[in-house]
């Protein structure tokens, strides 16, 4: 679901890329610096941003990790292991060693070392890997005593043109800080998550710098820088980072005890509202998503919000496309109340929904095989909210995903594939596995197909 929408030839980098080589020592401070207080106006931010750097810098860390790649050889077919290793950047934020960094710092590493501004090294182990946030909980271990944290900020009061830091570790080369300013707030349309509202920075990100810290000149975590937009691969003036409100919804997660992020939902889909629909509608200038979808029984049916509705504020913030919207939700606990602007019929108003976790068994496997008729042999599992969200699907999506075909079956001869998800027959919709088994010849099918539905007849 991850489609780049950016630029032609241009490239959207996670900002981990790196050998795999052990992460160099951070810099430590050269000589006793006289006392310097946190600047109060634009004057002396022009003097020195040592003050803020002093509150943060401690709180950031350097990361490399080692894994172990599985493959086969091309030729001889045999099981082959290719060592591979990733460095990055994190952030303590509890002082008995708790870190938060990139998931993709740490995907599929089997051992993780952690290098603290002071030089000390500790080993380290993930409580939680979000990847659809891309955000990782690590636990150092062998802590003794307080180690120095960051605070976070995540009350989301920052505004275009404030001033910002980036602290990481480009490179492998030691920790590094970089400033800049925030360029866009809101960011979703950048092919990184569907759930992902980003924070835009021109302060320089490189390869390396992922994981690593986005403060503010109060030295408090706003977030947690994760991607840059460059064609050459290098720092271009456009980084993203995840909001402080999504890193603290993946930590309190870890350190209650999770092994996963649930996340709530309001149960609605819409279309962004362009400038004919707000013309359309009345309104004086495109803002919102109309909703053209509402699953029943829902939060959303629940709160009283319908079809035609256009939603424009979360809790205040506004709306403008459906990533916004799962951003916004995705940050609040399960059976949380939120307050959803509407625009119905002109007038605007506000209603209270209590988000709730999808519905449905979220696990996945092989599923059932169908025993009988004419898609005999095909194995699959159907789909419901919980689980289509977890594959990286549309909560919406209805039918039976296949997982396995049996060679030599009419399933297989006709060419269905696993990953399709067969969604009616004979104009009736599938809901579960037991409707393939009264499939039979001449049985009309209507299969969705990498996001395209197919139609076809079993002969």
């Amino acid at each position: 679901m991850k489609a780049t929408h950016l630029a032609i030839a241009a490239t959207l980098l996670l900002a981990a890329c790196g050998q795999p080589q052990p992460t160099k020592a951070q810099e430590g401070v050269f000589n006793e610096a006289q006392p310097r207080i946190a600047p109060t106006d634009a004057g002396a931010l022009k003097t020195s941003f040592a003050p803020v750097v002093r509150i943060a810098a401690p709180a950031v860390v350097n990361i490399a990790a080692r894994g172990v790649q599985q493959g086969r050889d091309p030729f001889w077919g045999i099981p082959t292991a290719r060592q591979t290793g990733s460095i990055g950047s994190g952030v303590i934020v509890r002082p008995d060693g708790i870190v938060v960094t990139n998931a993709h710092v740490v995907k599929g590493m089997r051992e993780i070392r952690v290098t603290l501004n002071d030089r000390r090294e500790f080993p380290a182990r993930v409580l939680l890997a979000d990847e659809r946030s891309d955000i990782a909980v690590l636990q150092l271990e062998d802590v003794s005593g307080e180690l120095p944290v960051i605070r976070i900020d995540d009350q989301e009061e920052q505004q275009v043109g404030d001033l910002v830091l980036a602290i990481g570790n480009p490179f492998g080369v030691g920790q590094t800080v970089t400033n800049g300013i925030i360029s866009a707030l809101n960011r979703t349309d950048t092919g990184i998550s569907d759930a992902g509202s980003f924070i835009q920075t021109d302060a320089p990100i490189n390869p390396g710098n992922s994981g690593g810290a986005l403060v503010d000149m109060d030295g408090e975590l706003i977030g947690i820088n994760t991607a840059i937009f460059s064609r050459s691969g290098g720092a271009s003036g456009v980084g993203f980072a995840v909001p402080a409100a999504m890193v603290k919804r993946v930590l309190d997660s870890a350190v209650g005890g999770q092994t996963q992020v649930v996340r709530p939902w309001l149960g609605v889909k819409g279309d962004p509202v362009t400038a004919d629909m707000a013309r359309s509608l009345g309104l004086e200038r495109p803002q919102g998503i109309l909703i053209t979808d509402i699953y029943d029984g829902g939060p959303a049916a629940r709160a009283g919000l319908q079809v035609g509705d256009v939603i424009t504020a979360i809790d205040g913030a506004e709306i403008n496309d459906q990533g916004g919207l799962n951003y916004r939700i995705g940050t609040r606990a399960p059976n949380d109340t939120v307050s959803v602007g509407v625009l119905r019929d002109g007038r605007a108003q506000t209603l209270n929904a209590r988000v709730t976790t999808l519905p449905g068994d979220a696990e996945v496997g092989r599923g059932e095989t169908v025993g009988q008729g004419a898609l005999a042999g095909v194995s699959g599992f159907a789909l419901n909210p919980a689980r289509a969200d977890r594959m990286g699907g549309d909560p919406f999506l209805r039918g039976v995903f296949i997982t396995g075909i049996q060679r030599g079956s009419i399933a297989h001869r006709i060419g269905l594939r696993p990953n399709d998800v067969i969604q009616s027959i004979d104009g009736r919709a599938v809901t579960s596995v037991e409707a393939l088994g009264r499939a039979a010849r001449g049985s009309e099918l209507v299969i969705l197909r990498g996001g395209r539905a197919l139609n076809g007849r079993i002969p």
